[in-house]
């Protein structure tokens, strides 16, 4: 059974879905006013290795994760771009879109837009002024949060010791026109010049936190199993959104909470953010190596401990990227000439390291322990791959099992370069030079294959190759 870590009890506990073999799942998604960065990166692969994990064990995921479309960050980054906050959304939503392919994330079920769900989010907000949750100040529309009696149940917070700064966009301004100044906006009055729409209170625009419980109840229901974001957004993102659905509903909003680590940078361990300016995008790092490294970089480090951003550390995960796909060529070669049946003893072996990966992975996603078994089956695959007798059935279940484990991280394991046809010619040329005994020419080959960091073997079985 998977056991999870739940942020609202602070402890790990199993998990149970409200449907037998489904899992509903919302993360929150970014605010597409810039490339995405490899901060926000470490959410978005935290939760799609999840996802993968728990569609290797067999469930069904439904993924829901948002865009914020439209918010201060949105119209002013569109105004400094002489464009329109639509205009720059479609660029940054479809930057994401690519970028995301291109460190292996799986496509949500439903990438929900809040422009896309303004009359649902009229008819929530109209809902929560129906029961007196919420109240209408000069256009805007304000949530009670005093009124919501667990408000602070999942970040801990003491709602009477909360500052003024706590809610979103405090000023003065704003201030005076709340009831309470922990008060948060459900709807912002439109200002000159602001992107906004038509609501029975008047012409405006969605507060941040009101989208995730709309989108998230539209999509999934009102009570959803999984909730997760990063830890950044537990307070108060999260906790305004339990207020607003709880409040709405009267149910249960999520039943498992799950928040991932920052990642950090500098000497200080800074965490990376767009507001602090000292963020790389995934869209630059992607130019300059293979999207996989920075995928099994993130990947392999369990979802709540933090990630220190080193060029040492990324290097470390190039050169355990090219074990993995070593390991792969190797076996993936030794398959000419294998006869049929199988070997036992691999199939113990093999068995026995997936059991101990599931017992890893079990354990909250420990990824850590996880990828530590894979390495090991690594190992295993670079030792059968030397021995003479490995039978088909064998080797099928090795390479069946190892793509499957290594496919939970996002990796792709690349066959096209392990069966380079150019290879094989030369590896056939080198064979029919040695048949006519010229030596000279075999060598060249051999010479040549190896400054390409091939490894030629010459066995009774035939000549077999591998890549340093």
């Amino acid at each position: 059974m998977i056991n999870l870590y739940n942020t609202m009890t602070r402890q790990k506990e199993p998990f149970k879905p409200i449907t037998p073999g489904v899992v509903n799942m919302y993360v929150c998604g970014p605010t597409v006013y810039n490339y995405i960065h490899i901060g926000n990166a470490r959410s978005i692969i935290a939760f799609d290795t999840i996802r993968r994990y728990f569609e290797y064990r067999g469930y069904k995921v439904n993924f829901v994760s948002n865009f914020t479309d439209v918010d201060d960050h949105m119209i002013n980054t569109a105004r400094q771009d002489h464009t329109t906050v639509p205009k720059l959304a479609a660029k940054y939503i479809a930057a994401f879109m690519k970028d995301s392919k291109a460190i292996n994330v799986e496509p949500a079920t439903v990438n929900p837009r809040a422009t896309e769900n303004i009359p649902e989010i009229i008819n929530f907000i109209q809902v929560l002024l129906d029961k007196g949750y919420a109240y209408k100040s000069d256009g805007d529309v304000y949530y009670r949060t005093r009124m919501f009696k667990n408000y602070g149940k999942l970040s801990g917070q003491n709602i009477d010791q909360l500052e003024q700064g706590a809610s979103e966009h405090v000023n003065d301004e704003e201030t005076a026109r709340k009831e309470d100044p922990i008060d948060f906006a459900l709807w912002k009055k439109t200002k000159a010049d602001e992107i906004s729409w038509e609501a029975p209170w008047g012409k405006g625009r969605p507060g941040w936190h009101i989208e995730c419980s709309v989108m998230s109840t539209k999509y999934l229901g009102d009570t959803i199993d999984i909730h997760g974001g990063g830890e950044d957004l537990e307070f108060p993102h999260h906790e305004n959104e339990i207020a607003q659905s709880e409040a709405k509903t009267g149910k249960t909003f999520a039943h498992y909470w799950m928040h991932n680590g920052f990642v950090t940078v500098g000497d200080e361990n800074e965490k990376m953010s767009k507001s602090l300016g000292n963020f790389v995008t995934v869209h630059d790092i992607i130019q300059e190596m293979d999207p996989q490294i920075l995928r099994l970089f993130m990947a392999t480090t369990q979802y709540r401990r933090p990630i220190q951003y080193t060029r040492e550390n990324l290097a470390e995960a190039g050169n355990n990227l090219a074990k993995l796909q070593n390991a792969f060529a190797n076996l993936t070669y030794r398959y000419q000439g294998a006869d049929e049946g199988e070997n036992p003893e691999i199939t113990t072996r093999v068995n026995q390291l997936t059991d101990e990966f599931k017992q890893a992975m079990d354990d909250d996603f420990n990824v850590q322990n996880g990828i530590a078994v894979v390495y090991e089956l690594a190992k295993e695959l670079n030792v059968y791959s030397e021995r003479d007798v490995v039978k088909r059935d064998s080797l099928d279940l090795l390479k069946t099992r190892f793509v499957q484990l290594v496919s939970i991280f996002g990796v792709k394991l690349e066959e096209t370069k392990l069966e380079d046809e150019t290879i094989k010619q030369l590896i056939v040329q080198r064979d029919q030079a040695r048949e006519n005994k010229n030596f000279q020419r075999s060598d060249e080959i051999r010479d040549q294959l190896k400054d390409q960091g091939i490894i030629l073997e010459d066995t009774p079985q035939g000549t077999r190759w591998k890549r340093e």
